[in-house]
């Protein structure tokens, strides 16, 4: 079973900045899309950014010139760089692979941004 596990979630104020990790069990170059999903309280799980196999990449408008989506192919990682961050960012943050039809969820990690 693929295993995603995010990582560098934590407590952060507003205007700060924070990166997020997701290292893979596999190569990551098996996904034909990776990306990072966020889910706050008593709201649905909507998509942040992605990055394609082929290294294009995606936002959503709410993140877009604040957040980065990268990877590191040889460390089987993917990263969200987070910068500028608001209140309205808080939420637990899921990493997502999908491998043709196929997609694998992390744990999510907590993200939660002060005023």
């Amino acid at each position: 079973q693929v295993q995603l596990v995010e990582s560098g979630g934590g407590l952060v104020q507003a205007g700060g900045s924070l990166r997020l990790s997701c290292a893979a069990s596999v190569s990551i170059f098996s996904f034909n899309v990776m990306g990072w999903y966020r889910q706050a309280p008593e709201k649905r799980r909507d998509l942040v950014a992605t990055i394609t196999s082929g290294g294009s990449t995606d936002y959503a408008d709410s993140v877009k010139g604040r957040f980065t989506i990268s990877r590191d192919n040889a460390k089987d990682t993917v990263y969200l760089q987070m910068n500028s961050l608001k209140p309205e960012d808080t939420a637990v943050y899921y990493c997502y692979a999908q491998r043709s039809l196929k997609g694998s969820w992390g744990q999510g990690t907590q993200v939660n941004v002060s005023s």
